[in-house]
């Protein structure tokens, strides 16, 4: 092929509307000597060649004389990536490109300050105009090694601000980032690899230094290196530097639309590939600045993996939308989060509850630090204990924490009322603007009480990258089935249950894991609590329970049961109950349930 469209826009008539009869082009000239024949058969094409060989212009084009005109001569101009870009509202290709989401606030080019990065124990500052630069070069990058709109990049990097800079300037040149994490096993991290057809990785070799060994198996990857680059590999700094600032960035992206493709943590299998628009993503960054908006005087700590929906959704995305700053940390450890988030005077932080309920254990060191410019803890991604709100606000006075709740698949359909009415204690809020939401029950009802949680929305996956038959049975007309029960008050409040393939049936009664926990953790003896079902030889499955003690406290599983019994039904309080150091975490930080399962189920108590 010696030419082929990346990108097509309609042109406006001068009442402003729509000519269906001419269109804008973006045409990319891969053998100059078509320039002779582009100019006999299209109007105001002027072809420019850069260093590299080819350029990207837009070429002026009547629809009908034309296109008949290149077919009788056999260019190949209109076959390839013709990109379903044919709206009102794609005018602007960069407009429409989630890699310049924030491009056209008015802070983006200026010197304030975007990111704090704390990584490798030295603070790097960044300010807009350095980022969106760097972003634009690394866009810039990606077309200098051969990528092109559509295709997938694996990114394997630590919580660093190079992350971000490759994440979306990488959109900026239609490649589709796949963030994963560096944390995982080989044999995961290949199969992800292999799984979403990735033509490219970028490893952080500080970071994910497993990860080399696995990408460098791989001759069919064009490799890149954060970091000492091993032979073979791209090194990552010196190649940014060197790219030709000639080679133009359209912002055009590829034909499925995918701004970026996550992959599930696997919990219930191997991981799902969830394929993320352009579209649906800008929608959720407007939606949520309109409805719930970020201020430019805004700062976050951010200490729960880039790769992960809780640091993109809850901080990133809106912090740079707005115009504030926000302040990375390489890793989660309770003290330095702690005096990061004094010393940088941040307003707000949000991440798993397991991270809050490491940082009460360090009082000596709170009540030792000045957090009078705190506002704010967001907490998600797992089952949030009243208690710990109860507690972080007692300890972090003046402090609101509240609970969120949001999906990979499917955004943030559950918010605080934008008019500041109080959300109760336990709910995650009402259903938020722009998004529809209903509850279904088992028999496939919706329900006016409890049920399975469905939402729609224009940041609904796309689908599971490879598995269709999952695509079908989790998306029925736009509707996402989350797989999350909630109950629904006379208020409209949600209030998460759990997991849907989490209940279970104990002699007929049905269980959450949920209200059990609820159960334990009111015992002031408990800090952390993870409960499954057991196989039971009467009641077919019953509540088991692994439980994280308060430091200095001592409690005996006995003791445990006797007081849930005191508070809850008989049948669900746990019939076992392990004491362990720590809860097993996935590796976006929540508890693993699944191996909590295994451990009970393989777990006997010793006599006396």
């Amino acid at each position: 092929m010696n030419a082929r469209v990346i990108g097509v826009a309609p042109e406006l008539r001068a009442n402003g509307k729509r000519d269906r009869n001419r269109a804008s082009l973006l045409v990319e000239f891969i053998d100059v000597r078509l320039q002779p024949l582009m100019k006999r058969h299209l109007r105001d094409g002027v072809a420019q060649i850069g260093q590299n060989g080819f350029r990207h212009l837009p070429i002026h084009f009547d629809l009908e004389r034309e296109r008949a005109a290149i077919a009788q001569n056999g260019l190949a101009v209109i076959i390839g990536y013709v990109y379903p870009l044919w709206s009102q509202e794609m005018t602007d290709l960069r407009g429409n490109n989630l890699g310049y989401f924030f491009s056209d606030q008015p802070h983006a080019h200026t010197d304030d300050l975007a990111i704090i990065d704390l990584w490798g124990g030295s603070e790097r500052r960044w300010s807009y105009k350095q980022l969106d630069a760097r972003m634009e070069n690394v866009a810039r990058l990606m077309l200098s090694l051969g990528l092109t709109p559509g295709q997938r990049m694996a990114l394997i990097l630590g919580n660093r601000a190079e992350f971000i800079e490759v994440f979306f300037g990488a959109m900026r040149a239609g490649v589709v980032p796949v963030p994963l994490n560096p944390r995982q096993s080989p044999a995961t991290l290949e199969f992800m690899i292999r799984d979403s057809g990735c033509s490219a990785a970028i490893v952080d070799v500080d970071a994910a230094p497993d990860a080399l060994p696995v990408v460098g198996g791989m001759t069919d990857l064009t490799k890149v290196a954060l970091g000492a680059a091993p032979s073979g590999w791209t090194e990552y700094e010196a190649a940014l530097k060197a790219t030709p600032t000639e080679i133009d960035v359209t912002g055009a992206v590829g034909g499925d639309g995918i701004a970026f493709q996550s992959y599930t943590a696997g919990s219930t299998g191997r991981p799902k590939g969830v394929r993320l628009t352009h579209r649906g993503m800008l929608w959720s960054i407007r939606s949520t600045q309109e409805h719930w908006p970020s201020s430019p005087d805004a700062t976050g700590l951010v200490a729960v993996p880039l790769f992960h929906k809780n640091a993109m959704r809850g901080t990133i995305k809106p912090v740079l939308y707005s115009g504030g700053k926000f302040v990375i940390l390489p890793r989660f450890e309770p003290r330095a989060f702690l005096e990061a988030l004094s010393h940088y005077e941040a307003t707000f932080s949000g991440g798993v509850p397991a991270i809050f309920a490491m940082l009460l254990q360090h009082r000596d060191l709170i009540s030792g630090l000045d957090f009078s410019k705190l506002k704010t803890f967001s907490l998600g991604s797992a089952i949030v204990p009243q208690e710990m709100i109860d507690e972080l606000e007692h300890v972090f006075k003046g402090v609101k924490v509240k609970e969120s709740y949001g999906l990979t698949e499917g955004g943030g359909p559950l918010r605080e009322p934008p008019g500041g009415k109080k959300v109760p204690r336990g709910s995650c809020g009402v259903a938020a603007k722009g998004y529809e939401v209903k509850l279904v029950a088992a028999d496939g009802n919706e329900s006016t009480t409890e049920g399975e949680l469905w939402t729609r929305s224009p940041c609904v996956t796309d689908g599971y990258q490879n598995l269709p038959d999952v695509t079908r049975d989790k998306i029925v007309d736009g509707w996402l089935r989350t797989g999350d029960i909630f109950k629904i008050d006379a208020e409209g409040f949600y209030y998460f249950m759990g997991r849907v393939d989490d209940m279970f049936s104990c002699g007929g009664e049905n269980v959450y894991p949920k209200e059990v926990e609820n159960l334990l953790l009111a015992h002031p003896a408990v800090r952390d609590v993870c409960v499954a079902s057991v196989p039971h030889g009467v009641k077919g499955l019953v509540p088991a329970a692994a439980v994280v003690l308060q430091r200095g406290t001592t409690v005996t599983a006995e003791e445990l049961k006797a007081f849930s019994l005191e508070r809850g039904p008989a049948y669900a309080h746990p019939r076992r109950i392990m004491i362990v150091d720590e809860l097993p975490l996935t590796g976006a930080g929540k508890p693993d349930r699944k191996a909590v399962q295994r451990d009970l189920a393989a777990y006997r108590p010793t006599a006396g």
